[in-house]
């Protein structure tokens, strides 16, 4: 979680907290803002995001095998995401009475966040690699065995959160509760002689890994993608420019969520280095910024169960097939099983045409291509 540098004190532990002109920079109007926009923003994104993370999570569970190595990663995703989501609650209260819960809460909730925020990213990016994969060997056979495959799926996996459990160390050894004139607030405290240096490093390093890379990844791989579907000859055209408005879109949301979240942080990264913030408003404005392009990225935890599944005709025929099963149980249970022949008749119909449709198809993942 960042920082919103509600402090005025000369610090480089405390980005913009300078003496401008020799005055100290008031910014109690950037922690009234933050009092109340942010926990507003961070209720919306909870209630949303548990929702169709959990709905994803149980339908991967109940109904769905997971077939393709797309299906792991949605799955690893939609958890991700709602450890993300929990940490919400207490960034909520931070904003409003400051923070409560001592060191140690303060150290394992900012881990939480910036481990589950990389790995949401590297995730997607994985994502994309896979469906590349699943285009380009799409007319190879598969012979290899499923219990390889797996394995292989699960190293992926693990080397994925390994990775954002690296990427999140920083936040579990400088985070720290530190107390003002002002407020008590969980953040990031360096060692002084290195405050400049590491905080640059660390702003930047996030930059690159959490968002460049991904980015790139992603944009790579559904050019090459979309332009294989564009040359495919037994792909029907409405079917293939269908897959690639998908496409585009997870590219797009990407980019509108991410991007303003990570020019801030450059900015600040800037700064840090060369100083070039030398005027209270100005940092107060910067201030600003992190905190609503931040609150704008995280939103992306309640788009990424739209993206990456409900856009999945799959995925959706499952949902609604589980809805329409359940509104039937809810109707039969009051007539004491009066219509249970004709039920049973409809749903082995159903079974019997999707397993005749899962025998054509056994590697189609929940994500439309």
């Amino acid at each position: 979680m960042e920082d919103f540098d509600y402090y005025e004190e000369e610090d480089h532990n405390s980005s913009y907290e300078y003496n401008y002109e020799h005055s100290v920079c008031d910014k109690e109007a950037v922690r009234s803002f933050a009092s109340v926009f942010l926990p507003i923003i961070y209720a919306l994104v909870l209630v949303v995001g548990l929702a169709g993370n959990a709905l994803v999570i149980v339908v991967y569970a109940s109904r769905l095998r997971l077939r393709t190595l797309t299906d792991v990663c949605i799955l690893n995703l939609a958890v991700s995401d709602i450890l993300l989501l929990l940490t919400l609650p207490f960034w909520a209260a931070d904003a409003i009475h400051g923070w409560m819960l001592g060191k140690a809460a303060c150290k394992i909730t900012s881990f939480l966040y910036s481990t589950n925020f990389s790995c949401g990213m590297l995730m997607l990016a994985c994502i994309s690699v896979d469906r590349y994969r699943a285009v380009v060997n799409s007319g190879a056979g598969r012979s290899e065995r499923r219990s390889r495959v797996r394995r292989q799926w699960l190293l992926v996996c693990v080397v994925l959160w390994a990775a954002a459990a690296i990427l999140g160390l920083p936040e579990l050894v400088f985070s720290t509760v530190k107390h003002t004139h002002y407020r008590t607030a969980c953040t990031d405290v360096y060692p002084h002689s290195m405050a400049r240096a590491t905080k640059a490093a660390l702003e930047l390093t996030d930059v690159g890994l959490r968002f460049l890379l991904p980015f790139l990844v992603m944009v790579v791989c559904y050019c090459r993608v979309g332009r294989a579907l564009s040359q495919a000859a037994g792909v029907r055209r409405q079917r293939k420019w269908r897959t690639l408005r998908v496409l585009l879109a997870v590219v797009a949301v990407f980019l509108l969520t991410q991007l303003p979240y990570n020019v801030v942080k450059l900015c600040r990264a800037m700064d840090v280095i060369y100083l070039l913030v030398t005027d209270c408003e100005v940092s107060k404005s910067l201030d600003h910024a992190i905190q609503v392009t931040e609150s704008l990225a995280l939103s992306h935890a309640c788009i990424n169960p739209l993206l990456y599944a409900f856009m999945g005709s799959s995925f959706r025929g499952h949902v609604l097939k589980a809805a329409k099963h359940l509104g039937e149980r809810l109707k039969r249970r009051p007539l004491e099983g009066n219509q249970e022949p004709t039920v049973e008749i409809s749903l082995n119909t159903c079974n019997q045409t999707q397993s005749q449709s899962g025998s054509e198809d056994q590697d189609t993942s929940s994500f439309t291509i």
